[in-house]
C-alpha cells in the first residue's frame, strides 16, 4: 500500500485551492487530490453563477469573500500573466421590505467595519441609480459599489489546479468507497479502481457529497445536495442600465444577474419548497410558477421574454446554518473538514484552501480567524446562521 501525506477528497475550487497553498506555503510531502469526474460537468463549482460579495452578515463570511476578491484583482501576481477569469465588477445589489429593513441596515453596518464597500440606498435613490426596478413596495437597498459582481468559476478553479499539478500534486480520477481509521485517525483511503492508499491527513473537499465521505468514518456532518435551477433568459427590450447592472436579489429569494446579452435567474426556496428529487432534472414549470412572476414585479421590462437555456446545478447545503464547515476533527485529528458552503464555495474557496493549508502546516489559522466555523458547533447543535443566504 503506498502511502500519500495530503489526500485531498474533491477537486472543486476548495480541493485545488487546498493542493496550490499547500506547496505555495513550502509543503513537502505528497499530496493528491482524488477526484471522481475529471470532466467537472457535474462540479459545484463549473455550474455556479461565479458570485462574488461582501454583503453577509457575519464577520468571517465577510472576510472569506474579501481574501477571494484580493486574490482576483492580483491573479497574475499569484498565476502568472495570462491568469483571467472574466471578473465583472458590477455590484450585487439586495433590496428590502419594511419588515426587512432593520436586518439590511445592521447587516450593512458590520460590512462597513469590516472594509466592504458598501452603501444603503432608499428607495428613491435606488429608482434614479436603477430606473428599471419597480420600488413600489422596497424600503431601501444595499448595494456593492466596487468588489462585487462575478467570475468564471471554471476558469478560477482550473487555474488552481493547473497550478497544484504543475507544482508535484497527483491528480487520481477515482470515486472513495471507504475510509479506515484506528479511532484516532484516518489510516486509508480506498478507492474504486482498486487501489487502498495509505494518508497522513484527509482533506474532505467533496463538495455535494461530503457528508457521504465523512459518513465512512463514522462522522456525522449535515452537509447534503441540494438541488438549484438556472434560466438564461432573452428580453430584447432590456435598458442599458438593466445589462449595465448588478446581480440584484429581493426578499422573495429571486436572484437576477446580467450575462452578456442575456440575463440568468433563479431562486434560493425555503426549506419546505426545496426541489425533490435531488436529480438533474430540469423543472421548466418552476420558472414559470416560481420566477417569472416575482422576475415581472420587481423588473417589469421583463414581463416580455424568452427562455433561451437552463441548467441544474448543487449546492453543498450545510443543513445546521448554511455556514462553512472548517478545521479538524476532534477525535479523529488527521480529517480536516472544508465543507457545506451552501453556494458560496466560489467566492470562499480560495481562503477556505489557503485555511485548510495552514492547519495541516502550521497547526492553526494565521491569514483569518474562523475558529466560530469549526466542527464543534456541528456536535453541539449551535448554528451559527448567517442572514444574507442567497
Amino acid at each position: 500500500m503506498r502511502r500519500i501525506d495530503v489526500v485531498i477528497v474533491g477537486g472543486g475550487i476548495v480541493g485545488s485551492a487546498s493542493a496550490h497553498y499547500l506547496k505555495k506555503l513550502g509543503y513537502k510531502g505528497s499530496v493528491a487530490i482524488i477526484e471522481m469526474d475529471t470532466s467537472f460537468k457535474q462540479s459545484c463549482t463549473a455550474l455556479s453563477l461565479g458570485g462574488l460579495r461582501q454583503q453577509f452578515s457575519m464577520a468571517e463570511n465577510i472576510a472569506l469573500s474579501l481574501f477571494g476578491l484580493d486574490l482576483v484583482r492580483n491573479l497574475k501576481r499569484e498565476f502568472g500573466l495570462d491568469a483571467d477569469v472574466g471578473f465583472r465588477e458590477q455590484g450585487y445589489l439586495i433590496l428590502a421590505s419594511q419588515d426587512g429593513l432593520a436586518t439590511l441596515e445592521e447587516n450593512h453596518v458590520t460590512q462597513k467595519s469590516c472594509g466592504a464597500d458598501t452603501v444603503m440606498l432608499s428607495a428613491p435613490e435606488l429608482k434614479t441609480r436603477f430606473p428599471h426596478l419597480n420600488v413600489e413596495d422596497i424600503a431601501a437597498g444595499c448595494f456593492g459599489q466596487s468588489g462585487e459582481g462575478w467570475l468564471d468559476p471554471y476558469s478560477l478553479m482550473a487555474l488552481f489546479r493547473k497550478s497544484a499539478l504543475a507544482q508535484g500534486v497527483e491528480l487520481i480520477a477515482a470515486r472513495v468507497t471507504g475510509l479506515g481509521n484506528d479511532g484516532a485517525r484516518v489510516t486509508s483511503v480506498a478507492l474504486d479502481i482498486g487501489e487502498t492508499i495509505a494518508c497522513g491527513h484527509l482533506v474532505n473537499a467533496a463538495g455535494a457529497g461530503a457528508g457521504s465521505l465523512a459518513a465512512m468514518a463514522d462522522i456525522e456532518l449535515p452537509v447534503a445536495p441540494r438541488k438549484r435551477y438556472v434560466y438564461v433568459i432573452d428580453c430584447p427590450e432590456a435598458p442599458e442600465s438593466l445589462r449595465k447592472g448588478p446581480l440584484t436579489t429581493d426578499w422573495s429569494g429571486l436572484y437576477m444577474r446580467p450575462e452578456g446579452r442575456n440575463f440568468l435567474c433563479g431562486n434560493s426556496p425555503e426549506e419546505e419548497d426545496e426541489p425533490h428529487p435531488v436529480d438533474w432534472e430540469m423543472d421548466h414549470d418552476w420558472f414559470q410558477d416560481r420566477i417569472w412572476p416575482c422576475l415581472a414585479t420587481r423588473i417589469p421590462v421583463f414581463e416580455t421574454l424568452k427562455v433561451v437555456g437552463s441548467w441544474v446545478g448543487h449546492y453543498d447545503y450545510n443543513t445546521l446554518d448554511q455556514n462553512g464547515i472548517y478545521g479538524r476533527h476532534p477525535v479523529l485529528s488527521n480529517f480536516i473538514f472544508a465543507n457545506g458552503f451552501s453556494g458560496h464555495g466560489i467566492q470562499q474557496g480560495p481562503a477556505s484552501g489557503m485555511l485548510t493549508a495552514e492547519q495541516i502546516i502550521f497547526g492553526e489559522y494565521r491569514s483569518l480567524d474562523v475558529k466560530r466555523l469549526n466542527y464543534l458547533r456541528i456536535l453541539k447543535r449551535e448554528p451559527m446562521f448567517e442572514k444574507n443566504i442567497i
